[in-house]
């Protein structure tokens, strides 16, 4: 395989350039890396059903105290919940153009595969139904399933990057909310290049488990050393006119790694952002097993 190396050994080319053997064969080998380190209970989380509401008892978490009961009965009431056996995974893959964009061989957009393929094999390793959902153009299966054979089905049409894709990042993710009837674990593998996409993130952790890993192609870090530009937006294709240093700057700054795990964090959900250059397994296998001892983006 030929790619940018990501760690020691390893290296990822882009899943459209591999057989279908080849390309399950890295899946699982991501999969083995990932697993160590990470917990057994990793997509439970906090997937729970109300059951019930019963008179507060000293030490209960005022967290889980039930407001309404409490206000219309004048007794200080909690609520009890009923923790899922199996809780779906929605591998949410965005696969708009600007995640195909590049300055180096590894895109945005082939990460995010390789990264759901694995997350999603491990899911069902752990008898978490699992489903992809293409947040570009493309269609893919929605039903969360056990079968590997479905997982496998549902990324093939996602393998290949397409430059001329449009975002339905928002829109996607407002659909899985209706089609969802219980708690799941969404995992959204994208740039947030989408406006509607913190929005529509913070409506689906009202209910879910949301994990947002966000990634980033080495030219978006810092500023452009370069005067007046001309450029055109992937995904929309409208020309625009640039100054590099105050347009690169503002952007890296309201867009950076601190201020949008801020804004995630007010909105429900917890958030990882990896870099395309830069070794990603230990960060992710650090954010999913801290994710799996604080019970998700809802704790």
């Amino acid at each position: 395989m030929t790619g940018t190396a990501h760690e020691p050994g390893s290296r990822l080319g882009p899943p459209e350039e591999l057989s279908h053997g080849d390309f399950e064969m890295v899946i699982r080998r991501l999969a083995d890396d990932l697993a160590f380190g990470t917990d057994t209970s990793l997509f439970t989380g906090s997937g729970i059903e109300y059951a019930q509401s019963r008179p507060y008892e000293p030490g209960d978490p005022i967290k889980q105290i039930d407001w309404r009961m409490t206000a219309r009965t004048t007794r200080t009431y909690v609520k009890e919940y009923e923790a899922l056996k199996r809780t779906s995974v929605n591998l949410v893959v965005d696969t708009s153009a600007s995640m195909t964009v590049s300055s180096i061989p590894l895109t945005k957009h082939d990460l995010a595969v390789w990264i759901a393929a694995a997350i999603g094999v491990l899911a069902q390793r752990r008898l978490s139904p699992c489903a992809v959902i293409g947040a570009g153009e493309r269609r893919t299966r929605v039903e969360p399933s056990l079968l590997r054979s479905d997982l496998y089905q549902a990324l093939e049409p996602l393998r290949q990057g397409g430059v001329s894709e449009a975002t339905r990042l928002g829109e996607r993710l407002r659909e899985l909310v209706v089609r969802s009837r219980r708690s799941s674990v969404m995992v959204i593998l994208s740039d947030l290049h989408d406006p509607d996409a913190i929005s529509s993130i913070k409506h689906a952790a009202q209910k879910h488990d949301v994990m947002v890993i966000k990634l980033r192609d080495p030219a978006e870090r810092g500023r452009l050393q370069a005067g007046f530009f001309r450029g055109r937006e992937a995904e929309t294709g409208r020309d625009f006119i640039g100054r590099g240093r105050s347009r690169w700057r503002d952007l890296a700054e309201s867009e950076g790694e601190d201020e949008v795990a801020r804004r995630l964090a007010r909105a429900g959900a917890s958030c990882l952002e990896l870099e395309t250059d830069r070794p990603f397994l230990p960060p992710l296998r650090h954010f999913l097993a801290e994710r799996a001892g604080t019970g998700g983006g809802r704790a």
